[in-house]
């Protein structure tokens, strides 16, 4: 083979590798951690009986063509009948290159695939914050952010597939 047709072969092969799908984390980092107790000492002195809530919120930020920054929000709220015990908040951010990639499979990654790798960091933080201002320790549950992607992904596509039903099976106008 001679070297022009090495040079070809070559060029096509990095022009292959260019055009791959590509997701990579390039940082993770906790974006913001806080801890209110705002019925501390006299919260301690209660049966402990938590009521506790977890709420969370995955935002994608696109930041240039290949770089996004997901922010997960993750708020636990405890309660002891109706007093605050803490309310502990994490917002576990990071940064995702991703290119050669369609809109479906980018807010796949950016709303299933990122989050579930920001949970982890967010749960330890949340964990040692609750256990910092000597509360019982609180463990969070893993959460399948996929799972919940493909949930809302296919109920959104039976409401549009009702909504579409619904409209065409109605009387044609004359």
């Amino acid at each position: 083979m001679s070297e022009e047709n090495m040079n070809q072969q070559n060029d096509a092969e990095q022009q292959a590798q260019n055009n791959q799908p590509v997701f990579d984390i390039v940082r993770v980092y906790a974006k913001d951690c806080s801890l209110e107790t705002p019925n501390i000492p006299q919260i301690f002195s209660k049966e402990w009986k938590p009521e506790i809530k977890i709420d969370f919120e995955a935002k994608p930020l696109k930041l240039n063509d290949e770089t996004y920054e997901v922010d997960l929000r993750v708020t636990a709220t405890c309660k002891i009948g109706e007093d605050v015990a803490f309310i502990c908040e994490v917002h576990q951010a990071g940064l995702f290159l991703i290119k050669n990639v369609d809109e479906a499979t980018l807010d796949y990654l950016l709303s299933g695939v990122a989050p579930n790798i920001l949970f982890p960091y967010a749960r330890e933080h949340i964990s040692t914050l609750v256990n910092k201002a000597t509360f019982p320790p609180l463990t969070l549950r893993p959460i399948n952010f996929e799972a919940m992607y493909r949930s809302r992904q296919q109920e959104a596509a039976a409401k549009s597939d009702v909504a579409n039903g619904a409209d065409s099976e109605q009387a044609p106008q004359a």
